[in-house]
């Protein structure tokens, strides 16, 4: 048997594995960090081979809560991801798999590539309702990228969606595949509505070194993107700093920052509660939001999240909350699960691409319930 990982979004260390029923792993640590729990490898020569791989250092990875009662995906095409029995007891992870193929690859989460997000950006940008807008470069030189769908025009309301400030959350770039497939298709009722009202601003990955690194959390600094939005600079955060700078220029009525839950198997907002300028009309409008997504799509609810932050005690550094503080509009943080749905589970493949997809095209009902309200 062999374990490789130096492939884009890779994350492995391989510490013994003579062995294939007893072979002992470890997860590589965020560059210039100690954040870790995102993996992702591939075992060769493993055909009919009884798997035991066990991460050793799980149970001091960053979030060890994240690790009950979740399943690790494994995918033999990197097309098509299932759930395979995985088990934790406190200190290790342990992954139990008899492939039925020579490779297979295994992750946290269901890898989003570099190459798709190229492949996504190119596709969008053919469309006669997009343009794409080249905001700079990342600290490793990357393109960090933006698509405008629709035209700006005066009295249109300003929607921004930006995804994946947190590299390993892949879950949060299929989530906006599909919402902008949805948005782009001009025999979509909703999407053709929209864009007569509003004009929609999207990163789809906001940290593409941290992504291509393999990391969890942060850039190529070691800066969590999400901690960095009160005073972002060109050196350590440039990924944030762009963005910013870009809706100074355009101003703000919606934002919606799209991540992915280590430890919550639901798929919930947390909003801007805490923050001391936000209005009641704003928190209304957050609360009508949740009810016509979770109408819209099962897999949302209400229930379970994060819990509420007294006012005027928000961390100003995120980006909902000084989104919500500069611009005193609505804006949120959509969570979805690395596991399954308690509420809505699906035994083959879990939390998938597919449910992200479908649960980026039903945000769009719900926003297209509040677009009106907005200002």
């Amino acid at each position: 048997m062999q374990i490789t990982s130096n492939f884009d979004g890779g994350n492995i260390l391989v510490r013994d594995i003579a062995d294939p029923g007893d072979a002992h792993l470890e997860i590589r640590r965020d560059n210039n960090s100690d954040f870790y729990q995102w993996f992702y490898f591939r075992a060769s020569g493993v055909r009919d081979t009884s798997l035991v791989l066990h991460i050793d250092n799980a149970g001091s990875s960053s979030y060890p809560p994240g690790w009950k009662d979740y399943r690790a995906v494994a995918s033999y095409d990197r097309e098509q991801w299932f759930r395979v029995p995985t088990d934790y007891d406190g200190e290790r992870l342990t992954i139990r798999h008899t492939p039925d193929h020579d490779s297979v690859w295994y992750a946290y989460f269901a890898p989003y590539s570099h190459e798709r997000h190229q492949d996504l950006v190119a596709a969008c940008q053919t469309s006669p309702q997009c343009r794409h807008e080249l905001l700079g470069a990342t600290v490793d030189g990357r393109d960090l990228d933006l698509l405008v769908i629709g035209e700006p025009a005066a009295g249109k309301r300003v929607c921004w969606i930006v995804a994946r400030q947190h590299p390993g959350e892949t879950m949060a770039e299929w989530f906006m595949e599909g919402l902008l497939e949805r948005l782009l298709d001009d025999e979509d009722p909703i999407a053709r509505h929209l864009l007569t009202k509003a004009v929609f601003y999207c990163v789809p990955n906001m940290n593409p070194d941290g992504a291509f690194r393999g990391n969890l959390r942060t850039n190529a600094t070691g800066a969590n993107l999400n901690r960095e939005w009160l005073e972002p600079t060109r050196e350590r955060s440039p990924e944030v700093y762009y963005v910013r700078k870009r809706m100074e220029q355009t101003g703000v009525d919606f934002c919606l920052d799209v991540h992915g839950d280590e430890a919550l198997p639901y798929n919930f907002i947390a909003g801007p509660d805490g923050v001391a300028s936000v209005t009641q009309r704003v928190l209304d409008l957050q609360d009508e939001y949740e009810r016509l997504l979770m109408r819209s799509s099962p897999d949302f609810q209400l229930e379970y999240g994060y819990d509420a932050v007294p006012p005027g005690a928000a961390n100003m550094t995120m980006c909902t909350t000084f989104i919500a503080d500069r611009f005193g509009c609505l804006s949120m943080t959509l969570e979805q699960p690395f596991k399954d749905t308690v509420d809505s589970p699906h035994e083959l493949v879990g939390w998938s691409p597919e449910r992200c997809r479908k649960l980026g095209r039903a945000n769009l009902d719900a926003l297209h319930g509040i677009l009106d309200r907005l200002r």
